[in-house]
């Protein structure tokens, strides 16, 4: 079996991810579970490796032998894929992502309504973030699109790699990727900025360096989009700062306070019906008093200011947005407490509407599934 054959029953299974490792059959993420196709005979080391050395150039080949690890885009028949190549107990393995054929629009997405808005700002920060496998990219990619539909600007992406190809609209939008256009992020932005961007997307920020560069755009007055490895609003300003020595730390907090424009924080869950999986999205707006919690640290406070925001700024928690997924039937409580940053939050949200059900029916407005 070739490497297309097994994309080609990936698309056909309408899995997520794919796995390819030695000693195991191919292990397809479908609906967010892990499922092993059996009939197929565990892989070699040897067909692994030809597996992953088919897919790389000789750029991402001298990567991959410098630090064990690639990621790359690859394209097969009408599809696209991210797949990142890696070594565990010496041994070569794959794991590939299918990307979206076309770029999901916010409304696709079931998206809350305000990141419409978020985006409607010519300059500032917009971050949204999440674990691995939380749909951060396609959010972002969505986000983008927005503008992209709606805005005449110049957008400038930098992406490690390319996962959702744009074409302009009334926007127009430069895509570079790490390996085949630029070195690295912390190298390319500075000469990026001087390419008159009014939109600029960065795929992760990775290091202080890329954060710093992130932060002076904003200033600048660029609108910047990325993505962080966290799971809240309050998180996201803690690993932020973690980038920075303590002396640092009053000058960044006063930088993100300025610039900020909103984190959104998301996972995935599986759908009741098991028709896929659905976003939950905690939705933090820089109000007036949530810039003034990050100025002087008080990050521990931002959760309650989001969840008493929700008509004013429409803000939400994500406990507040799983509750709401809970009442429309979409998700299972077990899911949704295994989701919650808060769980003790969840359920005192989910206690005060079982004794206040036909009341709350008419209150809850909370979007994002």
């Amino acid at each position: 079996m070739e490497i297309g054959e097994l994309l080609d029953l990936m698309v056909e299974k309408e899995a997520s991810d794919l796995h390819i490792k030695p000693q195991r059959p191919p292990l397809y993420r479908i609906y967010g579970k892990i499922m092993p196709l059996d009939e197929i005979p565990p892989f070699t080391n040897e067909k692994t490796e030809g597996f992953a050395f088919s897919l790389m150039n000789q750029a991402q080949l001298d990567k991959f032998n410098t630090r064990h690890w690639t990621d790359l885009s690859y394209s097969h028949k009408k599809n696209r894929f991210r797949v990142n190549i890696y070594t565990e107990k010496g041994n070569v393995s794959l794991c590939i992502r299918k990307i979206q054929q076309e770029t999901p629009t916010v409304d696709q997405l079931g998206l809350p309504s305000i990141l419409k808005d978020i985006v409607s700002y010519s300059t500032g920060l917009i971050l949204v973030t999440g674990p691995t496998g939380s749909g951060k990219s396609t959010t972002l990619a969505a986000l983008i699109e927005e503008i992209n539909q709606n805005v005449p600007c110049h957008i400038a992406t930098i992406e490690d790699p390319i996962e959702y190809v744009f074409y302009d609209k009334k926007a127009t939008i430069s895509q570079r990727e790490i390996g085949s256009d630029v070195v690295s992020y912390e190298d390319s932005l500075p000469p990026l900025l001087r390419q008159d961007p009014d939109v600029i997307l960065i795929g992760e920020m990775r290091d202080r360096e890329t954060i710093e560069i992130a932060l002076k755009a904003a200033e600048a007055g660029h609108l910047l989009l990325s993505t962080l490895h966290t799971n809240s609003a309050a998180s996201t300003m803690d690993r932020i700062l973690s980038y920075f020595p303590s002396d640092m730390y009053s000058q960044i907090r006063i930088e993100l306070a300025m610039t900020l424009r909103a984190v959104v924080s998301q996972r995935l869950i599986r759908r009741m019906d098991g028709s896929g999986r659905v976003a939950a999205l905690e939705v933090m707006i820089n109000s007036p008093t949530i810039k003034d919690l990050i100025e002087k640290g008080r990050f521990s406070e931002i959760y309650k200011v989001i969840e008493g925001s929700v008509y004013h700024y429409k803000m939400q928690t994500l406990e507040q947005a799983l509750v709401a997924l809970l009442i429309n039937g979409v998700i299972t409580q077990e899911d949704a407490y295994s989701s919650a940053n808060n769980p003790n939050a969840l359920r005192s949200i989910i206690h005060e509407f079982g004794m206040k059900k036909e009341e709350k029916k008419e209150e809850i407005v909370i979007e994002g599934g």
